[in-house]
């Protein structure tokens, strides 16, 4: 078991990557952070599920890892979930 990326979505997006062995989690990006709400004016658009793929795969390549499991938590796999999905593999994660 390596390390699995996991995403919410609702008014605002959340991505984490979490170790499966210890259930830890290495790298967390949402839209609710200070510098990402400046940014955006939606937080839950495929804008900023585009914004939220790149941050969590900047922050989980500076924390060492490369290679996820993605878990779209029961979202079907199209529109925002999409965005952030082909965001992180376009900026070094792979699936």
């Amino acid at each position: 078991v390596g390390s699995e990326m996991c995403i919410e979505t609702d008014t605002n997006i959340y991505a984490q990557v979490i170790d499966g062995k210890t259930n830890k989690i290495i790298a967390s990006a949402s839209t609710v952070e200070a510098d990402v709400k400046k940014k955006l004016k939606n937080r839950s658009d495929t804008n900023a599920a585009t914004e939220i793929g790149k941050r969590i795969a900047d922050k989980a390549i500076k924390a060492g890892v490369k290679v996820v499991a993605f878990d779209r938590s029961g979202y079907r796999y199209h529109g925002r979930v999409k965005a952030l999905a082909d965001s992180a593999r376009e900026n070094g994660l792979t699936f």
